[in-house]
């Protein structure tokens, strides 16, 4: 089991340490923003440092660092809702309790079931007519192999190409500095107290399994209901707004569900401009390193 996991006991112990110290900077980031960055790549990054050519050590200190903050901030955030609700404390801990082990039960129930019913499930050609190309998953894999396998001296560091891109992590440390002297040498300035840098940069950490038709859904759904409708119909967006963020993400997931059942358990896939190529661009699966030719596409250029 030590061999496969390939993660010693201390690495347990630092992924822990890690969540127990972001969770607070990252849970006030969280309730004035509700923006939730996450450690993915620092946890990735430094247990590349310490432990590298381990890729499947490298993912469960990603997993535990990473994901003990957000299931902590979510619990927090929980709370901040029971309590606006006079919920008592014990009962919602239970709730949550509960939840958590019924979900995480299910999650483990329902991904075994696909994986061993759903024909070319993560299949990442979406020319295959599945629907489950699994994005996510897919960047999960390429982040372990990055960080894990080949390691950041490899890429970032003096064995590497990319070491200039060191440099933005002290870009990220006098960032809000510069803000900071801005809003002192322009107090009156109502635009500079509305620059917060964390929301600005790490809008960036969901690119890279995003594709094109997300964010345009995106920036079409905030434009006309959080600009438009927010400045001449502010009564219906401070009576409705939120009802309908909930409404549309239970509305995906319970069509998710029907859909399945109804058409792809049956394997029937709906084929049309919108899924056969969510990207449109040939070009956005090229590589953009000197000399590489692509196997994916013969109309990738060669720089």
């Amino acid at each position: 089991m030590k061999d496969q996991v390939q993660m010693p006991f201390w690495g347990l112990i630092g992924a822990a340490v890690m969540a127990f110290v972001f969770t607070l900077p990252i849970s006030i980031i969280t309730a004035t923003t509700n923006q939730t960055p996450g450690l993915n790549i620092i946890t990735e990054y430094a247990m590349g440092l310490i432990y590298p050519g381990r890729p499947i050590a490298n993912v469960c200190f990603k997993t535990y660092g990473y994901m003990s903050m957000t299931q902590a901030i979510s619990f927090l955030s929980d709370f901040k809702l029971g309590h606006y609700m006079k919920i008592p404390p014990r009962s919602m801990f239970l709730v949550q309790f509960l939840g958590t082990i019924i979900a995480g039960t299910v999650n483990l129930c329902v991904a075994w079931y696909m994986i061993n019913h759903v024909d070319q499930i993560c299949f990442p050609d979406p020319k295959s007519g599945s629907p489950w190309t699994c994005p996510n998953d897919h960047v999960f894999f390429d982040a372990s192999v990055i960080w894990g396998l080949v390691g950041p001296r490899r890429i970032f560091g003096p064995l590497g190409n990319y070491g200039a891109l060191n440099w933005f992590f002290l870009g990220g440390l006098m960032g809000p500095v510069v803000v900071w002297i801005f809003h002192l040498l322009f107090p009156k300035a109502s635009w500079i107290p509305l620059i917060n840098l964390p929301v600005l940069l790490g809008a960036t950490a969901a690119m890279p399994p995003a594709m094109a038709v997300n964010y345009n859904s995106w920036i079409l759904v905030g434009t006309i209901f959080n600009f438009f409708v927010f400045r001449y119909r502010k009564m219906w967006w401070k009576r409705y707004n939120y009802i309908l963020s909930a409404a549309l993400d239970a509305g995906v997931a319970f069509m998710a569900v029907l859909l399945y059942f109804s058409t792809g358990i049956e394997n029937i896939n709906v084929h049309w401009w919108g899924t056969d190529n969510p990207e449109h661009c040939d070009l956005a699966r090229c590589p953009t390193a000197k000399g590489i030719v692509s196997p994916l596409s013969d109309s990738c250029p060669t720089f």
